[in-house]
């Protein structure tokens, strides 16, 4: 008797597809046909997994969380078998009506199994190279930061110690004092993650522009001092952390403990959680050394609320954003995954020990050919 592996159905999500366009009536056109159901991502689906948008079922909390839905339109095809060529019709179909299924398309599984590199492969006839973290796993490394080791090829200073700190959803910060053996770097904690969260949970949009709503309240300290006393602040580097670990829902039992706050006094609290996580953690790495230099890279260097308190709370350190090094703010991460893909094609290890934990400095990556 065989046994029945039984495959789920899988989704395509596809982005910038605005209603009304003949890209969106395309695709449209293409579901109709193939018996699959479309519709418009919201801001209501923010934090729903991307399974459970596939399936239409809630799920726990393994899987990966739905990416924002900005201003972009973003639409979602659901229903889509492995195994019957579905995906091939539907995108030969969407070609026939006119229409490109962008670069930005993304198709998700809903088993961990189908990669998401062979699929690229397919679509775009350009070979992918992916899996960058999970060598340096397997050598005993915790897979991030991976990008210190691009940091100090682009950035290094042989006269300066200097620190690119990177304020994505989570911070990290890459300490490059000159030579390659002495390079670390590890995740601060908390970077846009609480912020964005609170801001579209009370505001409804996606981020705080420039952090004005936070700078119009006010820092409760009983608030920033439960915040700042989760152990991962107390542990030793290398080290790593993620958004599953600084929640809306983590947060939000410490304000059950007390008095009810002004939104805009929690986003504060939270900003503040933000600075002062990262200059705990990269002050004490300066000391003695004159005029230290820290250079700030991703998505919160547009938070000026936040870059004018890290100035207040860092005297005497030069601090500016990447650009005064040559390298916009916003293209740094995008840069430095595509570094580690050539490092790969060039057989040149992409992590480094001290940063990840790992035993040994590994080529990251694995080939998804295009043909």
């Amino acid at each position: 008797m065989k046994a029945r592996i039984q495959q789920e159905p899988r989704c395509v999500l596809l982005w910038q597809v605005a209603p009304g366009s003949a890209e969106h009536a395309a695709v449209e056109h293409a579901a109709r046909l193939s018996h699959l159901k479309v519709r418009l991502l919201t801001a209501a689906d923010l934090g729903t997994t991307m399974e459970a948008l596939c399936t239409g079922r809630h799920t726990g909390d393994e899987a990966a969380p739905a990416p924002d839905v900005p201003e972009r339109p973003a639409m979602i095809v659901s229903g889509l078998r492995h195994d019957n060529g579905d995906l091939g019709q539907f995108v030969d179909e969407v070609r026939r009506g006119g229409a490109v299924i962008p670069l930005r398309a993304m198709v998700t599984p809903t088993s961990r199994s189908w990669t998401l590199a062979a699929l690229l492969a397919e679509l775009t006839g350009i070979d992918v190279i992916a899996d960058l973290r999970s060598r340096d796993v397997a050598a005993g490394g915790q897979g991030a930061p991976l990008v210190p080791a691009f940091h100090q090829a682009v950035f290094a200073s042989s006269q300066n110690m200097r620190m690119i700190l990177n304020i994505g959803g989570i911070a990290n910060v890459s300490v490059l004092p000159g030579p390659d053996d002495q390079v670390f770097g590890f995740d601060t904690g908390p970077g846009n993650t609480l912020l964005d969260q609170w801001y579209r949970k009370h505001k409804g949009g996606n981020y705080d522009p420039k952090g004005s709503w936070a700078a119009s309240g006010w820092v409760n300290t009983e608030l920033l001092s439960r915040l700042l006393g989760h152990p991962y602040f107390h542990m030793p580097h290398p080290k790593s952390t993620g958004r599953e670990t600084f929640t809306l829902p983590w947060m939000e039992l410490f304000l059950a403990e007390r008095p009810p706050m002004r939104a805009e006094d929690v986003q504060r609290t939270l900003l503040e959680f933000t600075a002062r996580s990262i200059t705990d953690a990269i002050g004490p790495l300066a000391i003695g050394i004159p005029e230290p230099e820290l250079f700030v890279c991703g998505g919160g260097v547009h938070n000026d609320a936040l870059i004018y308190r890290l100035m207040d709370l860092l005297p005497g350190w030069r601090l500016d954003s990447t650009d005064a090094l040559g390298l916009h703010p916003d293209w740094v991460e995008a840069i430095a995954f595509a570094w580690l893909a050539k490092s790969f094609l060039d057989g040149r290890a992409g992590n480094l020990s001290a940063v990840t934990g790992a035993s040994r400095q590994a080529i990251l990556g694995c080939l998804c050919p295009a043909r």
